[in-house]
Formats: C-alpha cells, structure tokens, sequence
C-alpha cells in the first residue's frame, strides 16, 4: 500500500516538475492591495471633494504603484519643495558646509562668502568662521561676491516682516533676522540679538498699522524696528535688511576688529582657501523637520558656490539637478526657488514619489528617516499621526495660503514601507480641516495595507 502511494506521490511530482520549474523563473506578482474603498474615501469626503487633490502610493522597496489618484497633474508643492534642495544638497555639496573662502596677499586676507546661512545662526550655530575670522593675524577685507536677488520669484511682498521669509545673501550673519526677546516685570526689559540694532528700535507709533498678533514691525524698505507694548513674555524675530555695507558692518562689530571692503574679482589664478563649517546633515534635518525656508534657500546658494566659486545664483543647481540626477522624473518640475515659498514651483505627485524612491534607494533608511519631521514626534508632524508605540509616518509638510501638502514614508501594519504625497490645492476650508481628513486617509491606509 505505502509502495503504491509512493509510486503515485512520484510520477505526481514528475508531471508537476515543468510546471514548478515555471513558477520558480517567474514567480507570481504580489497581488495589489484593493484600493476600491480609498478612492470612495478620497472622493466622497466631503472635504476633499470641493479642491484639488493628488495622491500617489508607492511601495518604497520595490518601486511598484500601489494607488494613484491625478498623481499626473500639477500642483503648487509649497515646502515640499525643500526635499528637491535636499537632494541637489545631497548631490552637489559635500559631508560639509563650505563657511567661507579667502586668500592670502602678504599682510592681507581677502574673504568672501559661500552662502553658509549658520554663522552665529540662533537655531543651527556655527562659530567656525567667526573663530577664523577672529584669530587671523592679517587685515580684513570682505568681498561680497555676486549673488541672487533678496527675495525669490513671486514671493509675498507683505510677508517681509515674519521670521519664515528672511532676505538671501552671500554672507549671512545671525540668520538674518534680528531676535526680541521680552520680558515683564516692574521694569519690563527688551533684550535683542544682534545688539547692533538696538539704536533703530522704538516704541510703536500709534497709528503704525499692525496685525493683531504682531510683536515687532519693521519699516518696509529699512531696518528701523517698531515694537508693540507688551503684558507678556515673548520671544520673536524679526528679519532685517541685507547688503555687503551692513554685513561688513555687523562682522566688524561682531569681530571687534577692522574690516574693509574690497570689489569682488575672481580668484582663478591663487590658491583659494576654504573654511569647512557644521556637518551638512545639521542643516539638512533642521530645514526639513521644521521647514525653514531661509536654511533651504541659502542650501542652494552653496550648491552654487561650488559649482561656481565667483557667483551664488541658485538657477545654476536647480538647471544641474534636473538634467544630470533628475532626468528621470515622469513629468518635467516647474522649479525655481529653494524653499516653496514661491508660487511658481509645480510638480505632480509623482515626481515627489519618484523624488521619494531615489532618497531612499541613495539614502541609509535609518538617516533618511532621522532627517524627515516624525508624526507624534518632533518637527511640523509632533502633534499629529500619533501612536503610543512610536513614530509610523515620516515627511515633509507644505502649506501656503489654500495649499496643504504632506509627502514621505509611512510604515503600514504589515510592514511594509510606502512612499506617499498627498497634495491639496485651491481649498477654502481650513487647513485644519484638511489636515485632519489627510491623516484619516492616511491611517486606513497604514491599518489595511
């Protein structure tokens, strides 16, 4: 009997064996996830359903489209769009922030700036070129190298007064912005970094036009300060004007030495020095996780610094990316500042997925990961995707006026690692409201695939 059974049990097998010799060349594609009751979410909420919205979902492992919906029409991408400064960074700049760059004429050193934005910066400081500055036994001079406008293309005028939207430039000092701090008390007391500026602050004049919320209102065109009374402790900061005399100014204060300006003249034929500053990856995670646009600008700017030493125009990293690391993308971005800020960036949601994919596939997981803001973490998603057992979902908020955009990486039940952007565009309902109807999609999402 068990002979019999075995002899069957064998010439089974023998039938079988082209047919598992098949299998095993090509084995079965893993079955798509059923996306049937996204797409009712997606289209019957009743707050997605009145303004655009563009999601695509992709298996961050294996490339493969898990969902996509308008994934090919363009939208505003806001600061999203730090994550294509995060790569050109990745791509064109170094394990390193290039602080300065000089040269050597007997008693003389001539310096320049790279763009550096962390020189005696309030969140992300670096001394290291101020210490160089400081100890160098020759006479300054500063060169201001030619740079890009003070503000990107099609930026809100009316937004020059807030600490998101600071002044670009080659030689940046404390950020640009100067930094109030206030203080109740019997004596209420008004402390201010940098302390050059104290001599332009005042009180608010009455008929001075403020918002509600305001604490300090700076002169349109010119660095005079206007501050409002105060019933509260506060900490805000406010940006100030930029040019080569006021920077050398401030270093010559900031220095407590003499520092004379020179023109700008290219160095080709000298040796050029460079002063290397913090770790690129404390610029990178700072801009991302709390989406600072003044670090991604400037980010930018020393991309161009290093392809080309005598002139800082981000143009020139943008044209680069694109055609030598971003050729591949499905759909050509519409890309022109560092930040977002501007209105004329548009991308699809999947290039922000494909964006997403190369990152991973060039970036460890675990440093791509530490760099994103983290839902119930830290970051612009602290308060939101929460989970008592740890962070799910890692990305990039962008959120302009009647834009909300989330992209980045979600750890779903199973396991699996899903590359997502959900963008939202043309809204009138409160972002809030948005943000909230996002991360109930998002969650079913995590708990079903």
């Amino acid at each position: 009997m068990l002979t019999a059974f075995c002899r069957r049990a064998a010439l089974l097998a023998f039938l079988l064996l082209p047919t598992l010799a098949a299998v095993a060349a090509n084995p079965p594609t893993p079955r798509p996830p059923d996306t049937a009751w996204l797409t009712k979410l997606l289209t019957e909420s009743a707050v997605l359903r009145q303004h655009h919205v563009g999601v695509s979902l992709v298996d961050a492992t294996t490339g493969e489209t898990l969902y996509e919906q308008q994934a090919d029409r363009y939208f505003m991408p806001a600061s999203t769009m730090k994550l294509f400064s995060l790569y050109a960074g990745l791509h064109l700049l170094g394990d390193s922030l290039p602080s300065l760059r000089y040269v050597r004429h007997q008693d003389s050193l001539i310096f320049w700036g790279t763009g550096d934005p962390t020189l005696l910066h309030g969140d992300v400081p670096s001394r290291r070129a101020f210490d160089f500055l400081a100890s160098r036994p020759e006479k300054l001079y500063y060169a201001s190298v030619p740079c890009v406008s003070a503000f990107g293309p099609s930026w809100s005028w009316d937004d020059y007064n807030y600490y998101y939207q600071p002044e670009r430039g080659p030689f940046p000092l404390y950020g640009h912005t100067v930094r109030f701090y206030a203080r109740t008390g019997p004596t209420p007391h008004l402390r201010l970094v940098p302390r050059y500026f104290a001599p332009v602050v005042e009180p608010m004049p009455a008929n001075y036009p403020a918002a509600a919320d305001d604490h300090v209102r700076r002169a349109v065109l010119e660095n005079r300060f206007f501050v409002l009374p105060w019933a509260k402790n506060w900490i805000d900061e406010t940006p100030f004007r930029v040019g080569p005399e006021l920077t050398r100014l401030l270093l010559q204060d900031t220095l407590h030495r003499p520092v004379v300006a020179v023109p700008f003249r290219s160095h080709a034929t000298e040796t050029v020095y460079t002063v290397r500053g913090l770790p690129a990856d404390s610029l990178y995670q700072r801009m991302l996780q709390v989406s600072d646009n003044f670090l991604a600008e400037q980010l930018l700017l020393m991309c161009a610094g290093q392809l080309r030493p005598d002139s800082l125009n981000s143009a020139l990293p943008i044209k680069v990316t694109l055609a030598n690391y971003l050729r591949d993308l499905p759909d050509a971005p519409h890309w022109v500042d560092g930040s977002g800020l501007s209105r004329q960036n548009l991308v699809t949601p999947r290039d922000l997925t494909v964006l997403l994919l190369k990152l991973h596939q060039e970036v460890t997981e675990a440093r791509l990961l530490s760099l994103l803001a983290a839902g119930g973490g830290h970051g612009t998603l602290r308060r939101v995707y929460r989970d008592p057992k740890g962070p799910w979902l890692w990305g990039k908020t962008g959120t302009l006026s009647n834009t909300h955009n989330l992209c980045g990486y979600l750890r779903t039940k199973s396991g699996r690692l899903v590359a997502f952007s959900f963008l939202n565009n043309n809204y009138v309902v409160p972002t809030s409201a948005v943000r909230a109807e996002m991360e109930r999609v998002l969650t079913q999402v995590r708990a079903r695939w």
